[in-house]
């Protein structure tokens, strides 16, 4: 390809949006074009860069291996030019930010995300509830929230923009909390909680019997209960502490399918200020994982 070839960033913007929504008709709404508008711009990006971006049928738009190549890199020029004009126009973001997240999501990746973002823009507020994901939902839908994080099930784009995926496993204090003939004592949140449902899944499909052995919404909470040998419980391998181990099929567990976090904003259309979060927080664990988010 031509050095002298220049990336037109209304474009970029138009992959990036339809990425996020995985909807030709949603990402028309959102940058105030029609539909068949949008289809010519990803035809024309397509054509500029010589590789197929999506991949489109009658149910689902989906991202084609050189899409999912390409996806961090666009965010980045979109992130780039957007501080550009923001310095030399003397704009800067102010306002509040009102975000939701479940607590052990928060605590492990947040800060840093959060820090980061607070220092290029200080003058806007940032206030962070950490809840389960029922309850999140329920305040974005109250419209207390204008962002929120939440758990899910990996079943596609219909709950969100995907921004995180990692393995869960089984984590104890020791092994001998399992006794072969008794029921599996599980350290678990309160339903519904996908972790939970995901443990009490895997178990009861293998004909692995189980009992609650301690409830609690609280992540430090079911910490003290795992180091208190009270059971096991399921975690995502990155935020298993260093003095717990894990356990497996040579302990008589079943695998677990993976978890993922998906960023949701709020319906009624979210401040300016959490539009560029949401930007912030995607490029931000796209880089932590050194793979693009679906």
């Amino acid at each position: 390809m031509s050095r002298d070839i220049n990336l037109d960033l209304d474009l970029i913007r138009t992959f990036v949006t339809i990425a996020d929504t995985r909807s030709f008709t949603r990402t028309g709404e959102r940058l105030g074009r029609t539909q068949s508008a949008i289809s010519l711009q990803v035809r024309r990006l397509e054509d500029r860069l010589g590789v197929k971006l999506l991949a489109r049928d009658p149910r689902r738009v989906g991202l084609t291996e050189a899409g999912e190549a390409f996806l961090p890199k666009a965010r980045r020029l979109l992130r780039v030019n957007d501080e550009i004009l923001a310095e030399l126009t003397g704009e800067d973001l102010e306002g509040e930010v009102r975000l939701g997240a479940p607590e052990d999501f928060a605590t492990v990746y947040l800060p840093d995300i959060l820090g980061a973002f607070a220092r290029a823009h200080p003058r806007v507020a940032l206030a962070v509830t950490c809840d389960l994901t029922l309850n999140l939902l329920d305040r974005l839908q109250a419209g207390a929230l204008d962002l929120a994080l939440v758990k899910r099930e990996p079943l596609g784009p219909d709950l969100g923009v995907r921004v995180w995926r990692e393995p869960l496993v089984w984590v104890a204090a020791d092994r001998a909390v399992l006794k072969p003939e008794a029921p599996a004592p599980l350290v678990i949140a309160p339903a519904p909680c996908v972790y939970r449902r995901r443990a009490v899944a895997a178990l009861e499909a293998r004909g692995r019997t189980w009992r609650a052995a301690y409830t609690s919404p609280s992540l430090a909470g079911q910490h003290a209960a795992l180091r208190a040998g009270l059971g096991l419980t399921v975690l995502p391998r990155e935020m298993v502490p260093d003095d717990l181990v894990l356990l497996g099929e040579a302990d008589g567990l079943p695998p677990l399918e993976d978890a993922e976090i998906a960023l949701l904003k709020a319906r009624g259309g979210a401040p300016r200020a959490a539009d560029r979060l949401a930007e912030f927080i995607l490029a931000s664990l796209d880089r932590r994982a050194g793979r693009p988010a679906a």
